[in-house]
């Protein structure tokens, strides 16, 4: 491996160390569905997320918020010690991604046969610790 490779790699897990994640694979909806809830939670705080994805008529909200409890528990074991109240967590980043495609027949008139596509998506959540300095900013917009 070069060496800026390398340096860029440990840039990489250094930027990682507190930033926790959650992946959801092989979810039997379609991306389309779930980038609506996605889109729903993007950027907001883990509390008022959760409480919205609790409230949520889709039912693309339950595995999201499951999701995002795990990435809150992940967070937790990487900062052992801190408090979630203390650190003010949110989702900093969220992606949905289609996944593998059952492609089924479905018998249509006159002998053809139409094509169904069951979609199903891949759901990463990267939940982060707000700065001090963002947190006195959304304050002060806030007010």
């Amino acid at each position: 491996m070069g060496s800026r490779k390398r340096l860029r790699a440990e840039a990489n897990k250094v930027a990682r160390e507190n930033v926790a994640s959650a992946q959801l694979r092989n979810y039997p909806t379609s991306p389309r569905k779930m980038r609506l809830v996605a889109d729903m939670v993007r950027g907001m705080d883990v509390d008022k997320a959760l409480f919205l994805l609790k409230n949520s008529p889709k039912h693309a909200s339950i595995p999201m918020e499951k999701l995002i409890l795990s990435a809150i528990n992940n967070w937790e074991q990487k900062n052992e010690g801190a408090r979630i109240e203390d650190a003010a967590l949110y989702i900093s980043e969220i992606k949905v991604d289609s996944a593998r495609m059952l492609k089924r027949i479905q018998p249509a008139p006159q002998g053809r046969a139409h094509r169904i596509r069951k979609r199903s998506n891949h759901v990463t959540v990267v939940v982060d610790a707000r700065t001090e300095a963002a947190t006195v900013e959304s304050n002060e917009t806030n007010e």
